[in-house]
């Protein structure tokens, strides 16, 4: 080959992890127009479906006078539904370079790659930081951690005993060959969605193993991982602003020291329903 200097080409693009908690399959993603923009400062809402139904004793039963079968209801049950509500995350990629050799358009195209590329991994950490583990009922028992599919197992039981439809795992990307290995999570062929025998859809995130929080935003002991279930996740996704924008390029060099630097952010609303469970996990044995 001969020798001269390096042509310039491309970039390498990437594509996000396909089942992140953006990956659309395991999550309802609702671009909000700009009549809604205000939900983009948190929603609120009535939980729907998080009070149990329950089974009534056979009126026409023969029973003896005044006999009672054990544990049996004398009046039927009311509940109230809880208030919930989901809170902004805001998610951000910015790009700087010495001005002479970094146009403002080649500076937003930079951002804009890392946004795409990297919002999903911060959605996560964001939703594991503000809702996960605040949230969440450690189901951890005295022993320790569980093996993996010991730990799914035991989600699943939390979930089916107060929530009655299709909920969502959330398992780090760190811990995601293990459950493989047992056949826990298999491949919608439909959806192209990671399910369980049980029929809850799971979100392999990178931005849950980065951060690897417990209940109380404790992290987990080396050797271990956190899981959580929950209810369905509804996400509401804002625009992508880039600033500054295109007509005020010139705001983007700093004179001081003659840096160009240009921000690309968006804001999201996460929110999930009913019921949020955790447990700690062996990655290691």
């Amino acid at each position: 080959m001969p020798a001269g200097l390096r042509q310039v080409v491309e970039g390498i693009a990437g594509t996000p992890l396909p089942h992140g908690i953006l990956g659309a399959s395991c999550t309802n993603i609702l671009d909000v127009p700009d009549e809604r923009i205000h939900e983009l400062n948190g929603v609120e809402w009535l939980a729907l479906g998080c009070c149990p139904a329950r089974d009534w004793p056979d009126p026409c039963e023969d029973t003896s006078p005044g006999d009672e079968s054990p544990g049996s209801p004398t009046e039927k049950e009311f509940c109230r539904p809880d208030t919930e509500h989901a809170a902004p995350i805001t998610v951000y990629a910015g790009a700087e370079c010495s001005a002479p050799g970094f146009s403002y358009d080649e500076a937003r195209t930079q951002a804009l790659a890392s946004l795409t590329l990297g919002e999903q991994h911060a959605v996560e950490a964001g939703f594991m930081r503000n809702v996960l583990t605040a949230t969440a009922d450690d189901l951890t028992p005295p022993e320790g951690p569980l093996s993996v599919a010991q730990g799914v197992a035991v989600l699943e039981g939390c979930l089916a005993e107060s929530y009655g439809g299709v909920g969502t795992l959330h398992v780090p990307a760190g811990a995601a060959a293990l459950l493989g290995c047992c056949n826990v999570l298999r491949e919608d062929p439909a959806s192209g969605a990671l399910r369980t025998l049980a029929g809850n859809c799971a979100i392999i995130g990178a931005g849950y193993s980065y951060l690897n929080l417990g209940p109380g935003g404790l992290p987990a002991d080396p050797g271990t991982a956190w899981l959580y279930i929950t209810g369905p996740v509804v996400i509401r996704r804002g625009p992508v602003d880039v600033i500054p924008d295109r007509s005020r390029a010139s705001a983007s060099v700093n004179i001081r020291n003659n840096d160009r630097r240009v921000l690309a952010e968006r804001t999201y609303v996460v929110g999930t329903t009913c019921t949020v469970c955790a447990v700690n996990v062996r990655v290691c044995e």
